[in-house]
This record gives C-alpha cells, structure tokens and sequence, in this order.
C-alpha cells in the first residue's frame, strides 16, 4: 500500500485512509511571517516608540498651559475672638518658548531617529522575507539529499540481496558480501543523518512562522525557465549604496547626531521664553481672609548660562565621539553593501551558468542509465554498474535543484541589498513552484 501511495497509484475500488496534506508554498509562509517574526513585530513597535519621542519632543515647543486651585477652611483665634472663613484660589497659566535652541535641536534629534527607525523596520521586514526564502530552499535541499541516499540505500540493499544469494550458492566471495553489508550500513547511517537535517531545516522555518510546519513544501517546477536581469554589475551596486534602507537608517543616525551636538551647545544659549498668568484668590498672607482679588501678570523671561562645572562642554565632546562612531559605521556598511550585492550579482551568474551545465549532465546520467540497464538485462555488466549509474544520475538531478535554490536565492538577495525586495520579487520567485 505504502509503495501505490508514493508512487500516486491506488487500486480500482481501494480507498486511502487519509488525504494527503495540503501543500504550502514560499508566498504562504511568507504570509504567515508577516505577522509571526519577532524581529518584524519588534521593529514595528521600536517605530511607535520613535514616533512617540518626536511628538513628546515637539511638545516641549508648544504652548504649556496649567491650572491650579485650592479652597481653604481657616479659623483665627486671637484676643478679640475667634474667626472662621473659607478661602478661594485659581490660578491659570501659559508658558510659550521664544527662543529656545535646546529644545529645537532636540526635536531635530528625535525627528531623525524616528526616520532612522522607519528605515531600520523596512530593513527587517527584508532580512526576514530573505531569511524565509533561504530557509525554504534549505528544506527542499535537504529533502533532495535524503531522497537521494534513499534512492541509493534501496538499490544497494537490492544488490545485497542479491550477492547473498550468489554467495549461499558459492558464486560469489565472502570479502565482496561484506563489503556490500558495509556499504549498506553506511547508507543506513547517512540516511538518519539526512532525515535529521530535515527536520532541523524544517525547524528553522517552524521559528520565524511561529508554528510547526510539516506540510509538503512546493517545489521548483522542471520547466522553469531563468533569466539574469538586463542590468549590470554597476547598476545594482550604486543602487544599492543609494537605495538600501539599512544605509538609509546609517545617515539618519549620523544625522541625529550631529542635531545631539548641536543640541549640546545649545547649553551654552540664552533662551527667552513668554509667560501669562491669571490668579483670582481671596486669600491673604498666612491664610487670611482678604477681599477678592484678580491678578493679571504677562512676562518675558530670559535665562543665561553662565557656568555649568563644564557638563555642557563634556556633552558636546561626548556627542562628537557618538557622531564619529556613527560616521564610521556607515562607513562599513556601504562596504558591507557593496561587497554583498556584488557577491550576490555575480553568485546569480555563475548559478544560471550551472543550471544549463547540469541540466545537462543531466540528460547525459539519464542515458547512461538507461543504457547500463538495457546491458544489465543482456548479461554484460554487474549490477554495481548499474547502481553507479543510478547514483551519478539521483547527484546530476540533486545538483540541479540546488543550484536552482541557490540562483532563486540570489536573485532576491540582489533585490534584498538593493532595498527593494517587495511582494511581487517574493511571487515571482513562488511562479517558480509547484505540487510536488
């Protein structure tokens, strides 16, 4: 039964237990990451908390405005009598900066950090496409070399079988026995470790979705067609050094401090700001009782520093040594950049190039197997060669399927470093599966 379903056959009249399960493809699962990755939800509530600072930063530059109020029961004693009364006061003010250079520059700041927190989210959520995309194309390696040990276990137990047989009628020797016992050990051994790493592939992908995932993955169609983008080399790498959302978040942050420097000297500034105050009360000094009064108080204050213990001049170097910081790692990471659009520009290439080799090679194992099988038949050569054939060609088809993942891979790491990896560069990449 196990064989009719592996190979898609059923009996006339013979019904199977239990459907296969659905298929899941690359754009499913990416779907599911959307909203699964830790590292895509930190970065989106890192951005709330950045859009939150700069408004609490604009706030500082806005009117202030406060109210206050208290009622009073007083009772006096003194040597005419005793006295009681109840007590009112309100007070409302509004405080406006005029002049302020801190606070300005500080809103500066923080309107820079949040920009270089938008990038950085965007940045994720790219990462995390092209960590998924690399971690699916891991299962379908993985499951291509466990097919191809089992392929191989099966036609080696085959020939054991077969040789024990030539033995028990002394027509073969007992070191040719043994060593084929060995060779099927050691493709029992290789076929534990290679479930192993499917499971650990599969695993990898369980963490970013945040379930396990079991179903079958599609897989690349055997007619899929490739085609290397029209642009060069050049075209992707200046791109990539303008376009690439983690350079981005780098100059925002060399943005935001070189504004915390400017923020710093701002210590050193007068600032003036505007104050109006209403006060109605009728109460009097030490609680007594007074008629009622209103008071009206509009007032211009200024304010000039004039010796801090050099904690300003302290900040300021301190926030040059964080600007320089900040310089250089940008710095590193448009090399960084550069160097891994054009590994992946150029890894692409040689991929497409290995793709026609291999497809190659592989219509040639074909053949050959085919042929050692039609020679095996008549008598002419041994069983072995015909495993051999059947090994180099299960290898032929292996190599193709992997360099397919790996030019797939590329491709969207081109578009990964360029900064533009969007929905339609993920679909394109699912066109490219199918039921396996």
């Amino acid at each position: 039964m196990k064989y009719l379903i592996a190979l898609g056959l059923c009996l006339p009249g013979l019904a199977l237990a239990t459907p296969a399960p659905a298929s899941i493809d690359l754009w499913q699962l990416q779907q599911e990451a959307a909203s699964a990755d830790p590292r895509v939800l930190r970065a989106q509530a890192v951005v709330r908390s950045g859009e939150g600072r700069e408004r609490e930063a604009l706030g500082q530059m806005l009117p202030q405005i406060s109210a206050s109020g208290s009622i009073n029961r007083s009772r006096r004693d003194d040597d005419l009598g005793r006295t009681e009364y109840n007590g009112k006061r309100a007070v409302v003010s509004l405080n406006q900066a005029i002049y302020d250079p801190q606070v300005w520059r500080s809103y500066q700041k923080f309107r820079q950090l949040t920009r270089q927190r938008d990038f950085e989210a965007e940045d994720t959520r790219i990462q995390a496409s092209i960590d998924l995309a690399e971690r699916y194309f891991a299962v379908l390696a993985a499951e291509d070399e466990l097919a191809l040990v089992r392929a191989e276990l099966d036609a080696t137990q085959t020939d054991n079988k077969r040789l024990k047989a030539l033995l028990a009628h002394n027509m073969a020797t007992t070191q040719d026995s043994q060593a084929m016992q060995a060779r099927v050990d050691n493709l029992v051994a290789d076929e534990i470790e290679a479930a192993n790493r499917v499971a650990v592939a599969r695993e990898a992908i369980s963490e970013l979705v945040g379930r396990d995932v079991q179903e079958p993955l599609k897989r690349i169609a055997s007619n899929a067609t490739y085609t290397l983008p029209a642009q060069s080399r050049d075209y992707w790498e200046q791109t990539a050094l303008r376009e690439n959302p983690g350079i981005k978040a780098r100059e925002r942050s060399l943005d935001a401090a070189q504004a915390a420097i400017s923020e710093a000297k701002a210590g050193h500034l007068p600032k003036l700001g505007l104050s109006l105050t209403a006060l109605r009360s009728d109460i009097g000094y030490e609680g007594t009782l007074t008629p009622r009064s209103e008071n009206y108080v509009a007032s211009l204050d200024m304010q000039v520093p004039l010796y801090s213990g050099g904690s300003t001049s302290a900040r300021v170097a301190s926030s040059m040594g964080d600007r320089d910081a900040a310089e250089q790692e940008l710095e590193a990471l448009r090399r960084q950049v550069k160097r891994e659009t054009a590994t992946a520009f150029l890894t692409m290439n040689a991929e497409l190039q290995r793709i026609k080799a291999t497809r190659v090679a592989v219509e040639s194992t074909t053949a050959a197997t085919r042929s050692a099988q039609e020679v095996y038949k008549r008598g002419i050569n041994t069983s072995t060669d015909v495993l051999y054939s059947i090994r180099e060609e299960f290898r032929a088809r292996r190599d193709l399927q992997q360099a397919q993942y790996r030019f797939i891979t590329s491709l969207l790491t081109l578009h990964r470093w360029r900064g533009q990896l969007t929905d339609s560069d993920i679909r394109r990449a699912n066109d490219w599966l199918v039921e396996p």
